[in-house]
């Protein structure tokens, strides 16, 4: 079947509630148990689901205040694109956060990501 705009959105919209929710197992839920996430291109990706969860689970403990939204550049049956943006606070620094950024992210059949790569900008304060 291959990825839709419609699948694209839904899979971005769960990313963006379970990083809201600083809730880490269902951001880890949204990869397949073989999937990437390469954070910046400059870091080796992150491999598997517990790799994943891991990284999520630090995420969690260290941001707050998170707002999260996106916009959908390209859909194509492998893969989306879309630039996305987000605040928050990061603690205990009280650091005001703010990413520009872009995803690459290819879904297998079933909507889970098997890879995810993204590019961002980020502006911090002190609050």
């Amino acid at each position: 079947m291959g990825l839709t705009r419609e699948s694209f959105e839904g899979w971005l919209k769960k990313y963006g509630q379970a990083w809201q929710a600083r809730d880490a197992k269902a951001a880890a839920e949204l990869y397949a148990q073989d999937g990437t996430y390469q954070v910046t291109p400059f870091v080796e990706p992150l491999r598997g689901k517990q790799a994943i969860l891991e990284y999520w689970n630090n995420v969690a403990r260290t941001e707050e205040q998170i707002h999260f939204d996106y916009e959908i550049l390209a859909v194509t049956s492998e893969q989306g694109i879309a630039r996305w943006s987000a605040s928050f606070v990061i603690v205990p620094q009280r650091l005001k956060t703010k990413l520009d950024g872009i995803f690459v992210i290819a879904v297998d059949d079933g909507g889970k990501c098997t890879r995810l790569r993204e590019w961002w900008y980020k502006q911090q304060t002190n609050q």
